[in-house]
């Protein structure tokens, strides 16, 4: 039986790249969206059409009632969940901090930091092993299981002047990644993050700067932006076993920068 994955924001980027490559490992794959739906079912169509099983399952991460509704639906349609992808997340314009608005900061911190925790709970909830044999799902769940959370080099280096903002949800989004594996290490959950540099995804256009993936690839060591195929590398290296006795670590995929 093929482990189920989850994975938030897939339709695009960084996380349909990683659906792919996990279908291509044996992974049943649920590809949650937000809006973009053609591009979610056209990912699923491609993955089932190479052999794969794959669900696209819509929910808004920054609605706690859509997410336990994506949740439900993973159990009801793919069974118990092994692993979780933390990618669903958003930048804004560039603007300085004392330019930032209320409802930009709430929008940004909803979606990347509290949609991260909870969807982080609910795979908990279903991975832990601490039920023993009397999980309330059934026989099934409770088997251990791992997460990856999506960070950014930004938690390292500021964004100043751009996506302060930003670099702070994920900063967030580091240290929830530091506890959380501390907390659940004994209950068979692996906890880790990717932090990506510069990679040439659709979220640079999103926020207003559609080239800047090419503009700032002389800044990176390596002279370039990175893919989103090798991001999805990293993370699936630290859903599989190789990375059996890795949790807590923030893995930088950032050519250097």
């Amino acid at each position: 039986m093929d482990k189920v994955l989850l994975i938030t924001g897939a339709s695009r980027g960084i996380g349909a790249a990683t659906a792919w490559l996990a279908a291509q490992q044996g992974y049943a794959v649920a590809v949650n969206y937000s809006v973009h739906a053609a591009a979610a079912d056209a990912l699923v169509q491609r993955i089932r059409a190479g052999g794969g099983t794959a669900l696209a399952v819509q929910a808004d991460v920054a609605h706690e009632d859509q997410i336990l509704a994506m949740f439900e639906a993973v159990d009801a349609r793919l069974g118990p969940l092994a692993a979780l992808v933390n990618n669903a997340g958003v930048v804004d314009l560039p603007a300085r901090v004392d330019g930032l608005s209320a409802q930009r900061l709430k929008r940004m911190f909803d979606i990347n930091v509290i949609g991260s925790m909870l969807c982080a709970r609910e795979a908990v909830r279903r991975m832990s092993t601490r039920h023993g044999g009397a999980h309330p799902l059934g026989p099934g769940w409770g088997q251990g299981g791992a997460i990856v959370n999506l960070s950014s080099a930004a938690a390292r280096l500021g964004s100043p002047g751009q996506y302060v903002d930003y670099a702070a949800s994920k900063g967030a989004i580091d240290t929830f990644t530091l506890g959380l594996a501390k907390e659940v290490a004994a209950e068979g959950i692996r906890v880790n993050a990717v932090r990506p540099g510069i990679v040439d995804t659709e979220i640079h256009a999103s926020g207003g700067l559609p080239d800047r993936a090419r503009e700032l690839a002389p800044q990176v060591p390596m002279q370039r932006a990175g893919t989103a195929e090798e991001v999805a590398r990293a993370i699936l290296w630290l859903l599989g076993p190789e990375a059996g006795y890795t949790t807590g670590a923030l893995l930088d995929v950032a050519g250097g920068r």
